[in-house]
């Protein structure tokens, strides 16, 4: 399920977690060109929780944060094939710069980024910790990153050597 401001679906859907006293968990990004990284990483943040909400920027989001010619992928099907794997029980578009107000509408209790970000810089991470929850970084996979993909592409290049 995906809406721009959290609808009635996933409003009921988060609730229903909560009162069953499931841990929500909260991760985002743009998710283009979705690669074995991706699907990794997804796997460890939902082990930090019961159930993962993925909150996905939207096309116009991605264009401004990352230029024009990006997404590649549109976020209809980039949360299309979020939404078919195992690890993510809901997804969610937000079209801000930042996840600050969807990762306020959906209140986790674990809030979980890549390593490779400081946590004094993890936008929400004083709200979650605010009420109690926690936040979580993720070490990157080496040798995985759609801008690399993206460039062996451009390149005429084959598939990237591990």
């Amino acid at each position: 399920m995906s809406v721009e401001q959290l609808g009635g679906e996933a409003v009921r859907a988060l609730a229903a977690w909560r009162a069953a006293g499931q841990r929500i968990v909260f991760t985002n990004g743009v998710f283009d060109v979705l690669h074995r990284g991706h699907v990794e990483y997804l796997e460890e943040a939902r082990a930090l929780g019961d159930r993962l909400v993925v909150g996905v920027n939207t096309d116009a989001s991605v264009r401004r944060l990352k230029g024009e010619g990006r997404p590649l992928v549109p976020e209809d099907e980039r949360v299309e094939v979020l939404q078919a794997l195992e690890s993510v029980d809901l997804v969610v578009t937000f079209g801000e710069d930042t996840p600050e107000r969807v990762i306020r509408e959906v209140a986790p209790d674990v809030l979980v980024k890549g390593g490779d970000w400081a946590l004094d810089r993890i936008v929400g991470r004083e709200f979650v910790e605010s009420r109690g929850g926690r936040v979580a970084t993720i070490a990157a996979r080496e040798g995985w990153s759609t801008t690399r993909i993206v460039e062996r592409i451009a390149a005429g290049k084959g598939a990237l050597d591990r």
